[in-house]
């Protein structure tokens, strides 16, 4: 069922709203263990904590933002929407230093997929075994074939409207949900993709394209970015945390997890975390850490203790290191014809032709792009930072904004050592020590920007843009730093995500991913989550899973 959830207050469960009314929900005293506490609430720690309550399990979810409700919190105002993103202090080093905040982060239940742009695209198989098949990064300790059944999984929750015959990988079933007609700007990149001789498809987005129960169909407001106040996005605020309410879990909102603490044994024996102007220890038989590809890594190193100096989970050194994200060099033009780009979702045409074609590369690794569709406070500060236009100059150019369309990929970055999450000297309002992301492109990094660039530059005058312009400063998804693996000299977790250093201690979030492929991670990190909860499951049919 799909409905939307209150917002906890002063330390009261939130209810659940069923048909028969408003249910409240279980809170768990601090004194008694509980089977799982999860830190964080996102696409891993929401779709996790669901499926674990659902099997039974005693749950209890961290998250240090809000409760959102999309019909109240949520407005057609690009300023005031910006509280969705995590903005807290941190230090950006490298060559290539990576931008934080609203493009790569959420805060508040729902994760950043309460701000996501709803592509839900499957890893290419031969991605999960990129060492052996394609000869560059790390292979997955897992196939294709083991994660295809929680994909569909995932994609049946989300109720993912996409096309009945999608191009690209092996034959699956159809999408749940009928397509979403394709806006102006998607169409512009099918023309240019026609005329190239390349595949096109409407995109695969967890949007719904008719009603879901309390879900309206999507209107095409354009405000996705920025949280859905209709409620047609279907994320982990809106589909997995109102199931995992409903069977039993508690959401712990405005709960800011400083440490995962440790018994003599090495065994995890639950959280330390400030909320209402406290700090507070909350007992767990297990752990699971879902805080993404900077939180996680922060909090196992900001958790060190005698009998693991170097932060929890890191015997084999690796926490933090080889962060990946994605490049997303932009391509733009002028038409002639009004594009009016901003109506619809903004990303409703994609083609992934150079994830599943391997000749003609000059690199390894692979890109998809998808059509554009900037609001317009967003498209004046790609302006203003892109081309340095300002005043008179950014005025002029702004009036052209009917007429533009734009592509921008997502541009797989290797997974390097040096590229890493670490702790700084600095610490932030919680007295916890703040991360410093450390970032350099590759060359084979910057061989894959400089095709999509020129390659998306010529699908744009193939569709009869003008005045193209590029702009290589722009990252997305953070992913890697905690990877998983068949080794525990070479990995951080095994290929279920639990730690191989202790037991009881477990990761379930995009920090998971030994190389990041050429695709929006969401639905991969769901599809991971829903695995995990299987593989728990089986291990402890009863539903509880002692340390």
């Amino acid at each position: 069922m799909n409905e939307e959830t209150p917002r906890a207050k002063h330390g009261r469960a939130p209810d659940v709203f069923t048909r028969s009314g408003w249910t409240p929900m279980r809170e768990y005293a601090e004194s008694e263990p509980v089977d799982f506490v999860i830190v964080g609430a996102g696409a891993g720690g929401a779709t996790l904590g669901c499926r674990l309550a659902e099997n039974g399990f005693s749950v209890v979810i961290f998250e240090a933002g809000p409760f959102w409700r999309p019909l109240d919190d949520f407005v057609s105002d690009e300023l005031s929407q910006q509280n969705l993103y995590w903005v807290d202090d941190r230090i950006t080093a490298g060559d290539d230093p990576i931008a934080l905040g609203g493009n790569n982060s959420g805060r508040g239940v729902g994760g950043s997929t309460v701000h996501y742009s709803m592509i839900a695209l499957r890893f290419r198989p031969d991605w999960f075994k990129s060492r052996s098949r394609l000869g560059y990064g790390f292979d997955w300790p897992i196939s294709y074939e083991e994660i295809a059944p929680f994909y569909e999984e995932a994609e049946e929750a989300l109720k993912v409207a996409g096309p009945v015959n999608y191009p690209w990988g092996p034959p699956r079933r159809r999408y749940p949900y009928r397509p979403h007609e394709v806006n102006a700007a998607g169409l512009v990149l099918a023309r240019g993709a026609e005329k190239l001789g390349v595949p096109w498809a409407a995109t695969p987005l967890t949007t719904v394209s008719a009603p879901r129960g309390k879900s309206p169909p999507c209107v095409y407001r354009g405000f996705c970015n920025y949280g859905c106040s209709t409620n047609a996005k279907q994320s982990a605020l809106t589909v997995w945390i109102p199931r995992a309410l409903k069977a039993g879990a508690e959401v712990r909102d405005l709960a800011m997890v400083g440490r995962i603490e440790v018994d003599a044994h090495g065994r995890a024996t639950g959280v330390t975390y400030f909320r209402e102007g406290a700090w507070r220890f909350q007992r767990a038989r297990n752990v699971a850490v879902a805080g993404y590809a900077i939180e996680t890594p922060r909090l196992l190193l900001n958790s060190a203790c005698p009998l693991f100096p170097d932060g929890l989970a890191n015997s084999s050194g690796l926490v933090g290191t080889h962060l990946t994200t994605h490049a997303g060099p932009g391509a733009w033009a002028t038409f002639d014809e009004e594009i009016r780009w901003y109506k619809g979702p903004p990303n409703m045409a994609v083609t992934e032709h150079w994830n599943y074609t391997d000749d003609g590369k000059d690199f390894v690794g692979g890109y998809a792009f998808m059509s554009q569709g900037p609001l317009p406070m967003a498209w004046a500060q790609t302006l203003a930072t892109s081309r340095g236009l300002w005043g008179e100059a950014l005025r002029d150019e702004m009036r052209k904004y009917n007429h533009v369309a734009g592509f921008v990929p997502v541009g797989e970055t290797e997974p390097r050592l040096q590229n890493c999450v670490s702790l700084a000297d600095e610490t932030d309002q919680f007295g916890l020590k703040i991360p410093k992301v450390t970032f350099s492109y590759s060359e084979n990094d910057k061989r894959l920007q400089r095709h999509a660039v020129r390659f998306m530059s010529e699908m744009l005058a193939a569709a009869g843009g003008y005045d193209i312009w590029t702009n290589y400063k722009d990252t997305s998804h953070l992913l890697g730093t905690c990877r998983m693996g068949d080794d525990p000299r070479t990995s951080v977790v095994n290929s279920d995500g639990r730690s191989w250093d202790i037991p009881n201690l477990w990761i379930c979030d995009g920090s998971l991913f030994p190389t990041c492929g050429g695709v929006n991670p969401s639905l991969t990190i769901q599809a991971l989550a829903c695995r995990t909860a299987d593989r728990i499951s089986r291990l402890a049919p009863s539903g509880q899973l002692s340390g």
